[in-house]
């Protein structure tokens, strides 16, 4: 079925490698699942989950799910700043797409851009902001 790994010695357990196997199979045949499910959901679908996603975890590396952002254990601007940006390519990019809900989402990204800025102890210059390159300055 699947080669032996060179990486890890083999066990001397066959039970324990039959196990393992048939849990990698169970992985695989779960993921083919998902990969038939995937290719029924219109790409406006994918791209509206996709932005969600970038949008969820920029505000939380930014601890805006915390009452005190700037004290939140999530804080983290320097991976904020790449959710930012690829979430800023990807509102750009797929503009086009979004239909009536585009200026929903660039205003929510915006809000993203702001609080990164207010929550950086020496912000950006405008337009050196994170995303700012595909959105320009926000102020």
């Amino acid at each position: 079925m699947f080669g032996m790994n060179t990486d890890h010695p083999a066990s001397t357990d066959p039970a324990a490698d039959a196990t393992a196997e048939s849990s990698l199979e169970d992985h695989l045949d779960a993921r083919e699942v998902e990969i038939v499910e995937l290719a029924d959901v219109p790409a406006q679908e994918i791209i509206f989950r996709s932005i969600v996603v970038l949008m969820s975890a920029a505000a939380e590396k930014l601890g805006l799910s915390d009452d005190d952002p700037t004290a939140s254990p999530h804080l983290d601007l320097d991976e904020s700043r790449k959710l930012i940006t690829s979430l800023a390519g990807l509102v750009t990019g797929s503009a086009e797409y979004l239909g009536p809900q585009a200026s929903v989402v660039r205003d929510g990204l915006q809000g993203l851009q702001r609080a990164f800025r207010e929550a950086s102890a020496f912000p950006d210059e405008p337009g050196e902001g994170p995303g700012e390159k595909f959105t320009g300055p926000v102020y």
